[in-house]
């Protein structure tokens, strides 16, 4: 799918209007995104995010928009690196 919207660096909304929020460890790897940019939504298994969207040169660790990161697992995540 096509990038809708990218206007917030840690939001993207998809052309089939789904809406995600991107791990603030990824934010790095969506600078490059442009509306062309394809991407693919897959299940995640990750104990931080629920969901990865695939393209633009890398993945990107995500949740649907508005839900809340688990605190723990997000510092774990942030000190591994």
């Amino acid at each position: 799918m096509k990038i809708r919207s990218h206007s917030e660096s840690h939001i993207v909304e998809l052309e089939d209007g789904s809406r995600w929020q991107i791990f603030p460890g990824d934010l790095d790897l969506t600078l490059g995104w442009q509306p062309e940019t394809e991407l693919t939504v897959v299940q995640a298994e990750d104990d931080v995010a629920t969901h990865e969207l695939v393209g633009g040169g890398g993945t990107v660790r995500a949740r649907h928009a508005g839900e809340s990161w688990p605190a723990r697992d997000v510092k774990d995540a942030l000190k591994g690196g």
